[in-house]
């Protein structure tokens, strides 16, 4: 039995929904539209193809996609009755619009493309990036040849086969400096003399959420805001000594510092730096958040990202490429699994990697996440004894982590629960059943649009 999904679609006429889906299939991965099935996959019994049918619907389809899309005709048996099935391949040349108007195939629903969305497929299709391209605004005088010199000496340090050339050179075999004397976008941002204010980041040191303690507005090269960020976030965070018997005392950080570093790296290259937003991060007591404009992109998700199991995609290729010949990054694709890991082996909770008002943000925690004895402070501090009591005595360390989590954030979902614990969502199920049982926790509203109550009056 079939059903719908990332590359089928069910229709039960033929109309413009079913030329919509086709485009959207077309500016994915392929797929096919079944005309003559109701929602739920049952054959319509009033649908019928006459004997000019397909060719005018054809037709329509070709006149109203630019580029213009022919699918493949196919009649196939379901349910003792002939489906009329049309399938398109993923189209050489995107985005195919509809009326004007761009879609593409997410899960097995069809979404409308944003002008972003819109301008990355196209620059994809080319296999360029818009860091590839000619900046329209500056030119090779923006930029300070003395920075390749140092691009030069880093990559030396790394490569058998020393770079020899001069820096115009080294541009132009990066494709960073054009036949025509023109700079590319990443050219710049990489190499700039003055302000990039293209490619400003905000950090700030926050004693409350609306309380600034320090900050600072970064607008150099990208190089350099690597350096510049990490400092700040050096000088913000927690460090301890520990004794170990040895002669030197082992330091260790708040945070595991290589951690940090490639969530800093990972902002700079992949950010979406067409869009007009600044690049945040925020700094608080148990937390640090990290914010970049422009979503994941290439239709990867956050479930995607997590899992591993994606297709390594660098929105900026170009600079991507010379962070990696600099040695700043490994390859693409393994930062995610990286920070998750160093975050794992450092005994600290899984940082939260989430969609965000248009942008992508990466939330990472303290130690203060993970200790009992915090935790039973924060519940304590707005519970009555009696509910303290049964924290303290009748709950295990995932639930009294989970009750944390709600007092902290009251419409945390389960799924966040899951990641922040690094456990799995159906053990956070059953913990908070169990929970709901001893009747210290309650739900208030529906699964979606409701929040967590944790119970002041259990006897």
């Amino acid at each position: 039995m079939i059903i719908e999904s990332q590359h089928i679609e069910f229709k039960s006429s033929f109309n413009d929904e079913v030329i919509i889906t086709l485009v959207a299939f077309a500016n994915a991965t392929g797929g096919k539209v079944y005309v003559g099935l109701d929602d739920n996959g049952d054959v319509v019994s009033n649908f019928s193809v006459g004997k000019e049918s397909i060719p005018q619907w054809l037709n329509e389809i070709k006149n109203k996609t630019i580029p213009s899309i022919i699918p493949d005709v196919i009649f196939e048996e379901e349910e003792g009755n002939e489906i009329l099935v049309f399938a398109i391949q993923e189209f050489p040349v995107k985005p195919v619009s509809f009326k004007g108007r761009y879609y593409k195939r997410v899960k097995n629903a069809n979404h409308q493309m944003n002008l972003q969305e819109i301008s990355d497929l196209h620059l994809k299709t080319f296999n360029n990036s818009w860091d590839y391209y000619p900046s329209p605004h500056y030119g090779l005088e923006a930029i300070a040849l003395e920075k390749v010199s140092q691009f030069i000496l880093k990559s030396n340090q790394i490569r058998e086969n020393q770079i020899e050339d001069d820096p115009l050179t080294v541009l132009r075999k990066f494709e960073m400096l054009k036949d025509n004397g023109q700079i590319a976008n990443g050219c710049y941002l990489l190499f700039a003399k003055n302000d990039v204010f293209d490619a400003t980041i905000s950090i700030g040191r926050f004693a409350t959420e609306t309380s600034i303690k320090d900050s600072v507005v970064l607008r150099t090269d990208l190089f350099t805001e690597v350096d510049a960020t990490l400092a700040f976030l050096r000088k913000h965070i927690n460090k301890n000594y520990i004794i170990t018997g040895d002669p030197q005392r082992e330091e260790r950080w708040e945070y595991p510092l290589e951690a940090l570093r490639e969530i800093v790296v990972n902002m700079i290259v992949h950010r979406d730096y067409q869009n007009a937003g600044d690049s945040i991060i925020k700094i608080f007591d148990h937390k640090i958040e990290f914010y970049n404009p422009g979503g994941l992109g290439n239709g990867l998700t956050i479930s995607a990202l997590q899992a591993g199991t994606y297709t390594s995609y660098a929105r900026n290729r170009k600079i991507a490429d010379l962070f990696r010949e600099a040695g700043i990054i490994e390859k693409y694709g393994s930062g995610i699994k990286r920070i998750t890991n160093a975050f794992i082996d450092y005994g600290l909770t899984v940082p939260v990697f989430e969609d965000f008002q248009n942008g992508f943000r990466v939330t990472v925690f303290d130690g203060s996440v993970l200790n009992k004895d915090n935790v039973t402070e924060d519940v304590t501090d707005k519970v009555t004894d009696k509910v303290t009591d049964k924290v303290t005595d009748k709950v295990t360390d995932n639930q009294m982590k989970i009750l944390q989590l709600i007092q902290k954030n009251e419409r945390i979902t389960t799924n966040e629960l899951a990641i922040r614990l690094n456990i799995s969502q159906r053990k956070i199920k059953v913990n908070i059943a169990k929970l709901k049982e001893k009747e210290l926790l309650l739900r208030v509203g529906s699964s979606k649009s409701g929040y967590w109550k944790i119970n002041t009056n259990v006897e």
